[in-house]
């Protein structure tokens, strides 16, 4: 199968020295094209430093990240912003839209870093696709939590990454609307291929992906193939537990 995203051997440590803290230490994971995985560990486990690490927006200490076949490590910081603007999306908690931008503008915002000169159809197609095909001159003011969040992954996708990384992705949004983007996440997968790397400390949430890998103490501690609630909870009581 092809792998979108592969981890080598990566660790991460801050600082020098007596402060010197490892936030992860020789993960090696691979993440299939057209698969979602959820991320999920004890706080302080290392999972945003991974997904942090994996997408590009920080470099490890150590190890490997290749993505969409390209080999990160030694790229300079202007090569990676490139490979971050063509090929990586990312969805953040706090939606991060330009306020005085319209939804349109907003996800036409990454073509426009690029150079290249948005298409109106192009842009129209992306918010369609998301399910706010009537709402592209709205600004984020004028849109709910659920809604923002989706023209945050409109944006994430509108220049078709080859993962998209997504960092508690419906953290700031009610069970009701949380419903809705994980199934629009879900769709993202089942329907056009994409591949979702999602860190969540939520068991429901975790379990709309295909399998949930566990982190303690920066290293991997297991993981589970089309998992249930149920088994996620189960999992992360006895990790939490184990760490007390």
């Amino acid at each position: 199968m092809e792998q979108a995203v592969r981890l080598e051997s990566l660790s991460k440590t801050y600082g020098s020295g007596q402060n010197a803290v490892t936030a992860l230490t020789e993960v090696s994971l691979d993440f299939r094209a057209g698969s979602f995985t959820a991320i999920m560990g004890p706080s302080g486990s290392g999972k945003s430093t991974l997904l942090q690490c994996a997408a590009g927006l920080d470099r490890p200490t150590s190890g490997r990240v290749v993505i969409a076949e390209t080999d990160l490590t030694g790229l300079s910081e202007t090569a990676l912003t490139l490979l971050r603007r063509d090929k990586i999306g990312f969805v953040f908690q706090a939606f991060n839209l330009l306020p005085s931008l319209t939804a349109e503008q907003n996800v036409a915002l990454p073509l426009r870093l690029a150079g290249r000169k948005p298409g109106r159809t192009e842009v129209a197609a992306v918010l369609a696709e998301v399910g706010l095909g009537n709402r592209g001159r709205h600004r984020p003011a004028e849109l709910s939590g659920g809604q923002q969040q989706r023209v945050a992954i409109a944006r994430a996708l509108v220049t078709k990454p080859a993962v998209l990384f997504a960092d508690e992705p419906t953290g700031a949004l009610d069970t009701s609307t949380s419903r809705e983007v994980l199934a629009l996440l879900r769709g993202l997968v089942d329907q056009h291929g994409q591949t979702i790397v999602m860190v969540t400390h939520d068991p429901v949430t975790a379990a709309k992906a295909d399998r949930v890998v566990f982190l303690a103490d920066g290293v991997l501690a297991g993981e589970l193939v089309n998992p249930t609630a149920e088994a996620i909870a189960a999992r992360m009581t006895r990790m939490e537990v184990s760490a007390c």
